[in-house]
């Protein structure tokens, strides 16, 4: 079962789009759990010219295939499934993988790919208050009651799951904007931004607002995991900047320490498409990582 929860300092690797080729897949998700990352993560890009997987799909192929890494979504386009129908796809998953889900949901910030498949595109304020009620729906038909919500997005009259979920399934949001912070604060279980897509000193400020909206909704904000997309290019020769977390080992490590140090515990890795990359991470970049915030 997924021990990642709270202030839980772990590493992940986020699969990139090499394929699609399953033989591939599985072996770069054994290779990662042999290698001891935390989690094993796929984005949710269904529409478009590049080979993609249906993360649904592909994970369980996954699942099958490995012991203990946790198993992640990072983070699934809310129109593309309805949620009370998520609700059941995420228990069964959960299930059968022995409770090492960790469902990563946004609602969507690339309407073109929702349009193309004739799915609901909505306003900024439309996106947060879907988002809101999605997570409310996961939630409430997780508990194995009959639950029902009359939204503007959506509607559940009576609904159960059974069985409910054997386990605990993690929420983590991606979200940026005030109103979509505020609601993570609230309702989530975790908040995984994408670094790549902002200056680090608004990925802090951001943060903060997290943990205000967790402070007010009477939560304990340091229950929240802050999780973090980061892309790390391993080259000696290459200029880190605020997006991108990039040089030799140890200058990628001290990097890495300071966006743990900010409150980001969980960073999730972009860039770690090659055997020898996830080698030279796990091997040299980890331990320097926990040595430099003396967690042994």
């Amino acid at each position: 079962m997924s021990g990642i929860s709270g202030q839980h300092l772990g590493f992940g690797v986020v699969s990139g789009y090499t394929g699609p080729d399953p033989d591939r897949l599985v072996a770069d998700a054994v290779h990662a759990e042999a290698l001891g990352f935390d989690s094993f993560s796929l984005s949710d890009h269904l529409h478009g010219d590049h080979p993609t997987w249906e993360p649904w799909t592909a994970l369980t192929w996954v699942a099958a295939a490995t012991e203990r890494i946790t198993l992640a979504t990072d983070v699934l386009g809310l129109p593309y499934r309805s949620p009370a129908v998520l609700a059941k796809a995420a228990e069964t998953f959960d299930r059968l993988s022995g409770g090492r889900l960790v469902l990563g949901l946004g609602s969507g910030g690339y309407e073109a790919e929702f349009s193309a498949f004739g799915l609901a595109t909505r306003t900024p304020g439309q996106q947060v208050a879907a988002l809101g009620e999605a997570v409310r729906v996961l939630k409430g038909l997780w508990t194995g009651a009959p639950f029902t919500l009359s939204g503007e997005h959506f509607r559940i009259l009576e609904g159960r799951i059974t069985p409910p979920p054997a386990h605990r399934i993690p929420v983590w949001l991606g979200t940026y904007g005030p109103r979509a912070l505020t609601l993570t604060g609230a309702l989530a279980d975790g908040w995984i931004p994408s670094l790549q897509r902002m200056e680090f000193d608004r990925a802090r400020q951001m943060l903060g607002a997290v943990r205000a909206a967790a402070e007010a909704a009477g939560r304990d904000p340091l229950e929240i995991t802050c999780a973090c997309n980061v892309q790390v290019h391993f080259d000696e020769r290459a200029t880190p900047t605020s997006r991108l977390v990039a040089g030799g080992s140890e200058a990628v490590a001290e990097q890495l320490a300071a966006v743990v140090s900010a409150g980001f515990t969980f960073p999730q890795v972009f860039g770690l498409g090659r055997a020898e990359d996830r080698e030279r991470f796990a091997a040299e970049v980890v331990p320097l990582v926990r040595r430099e915030l003396s967690l042994g």
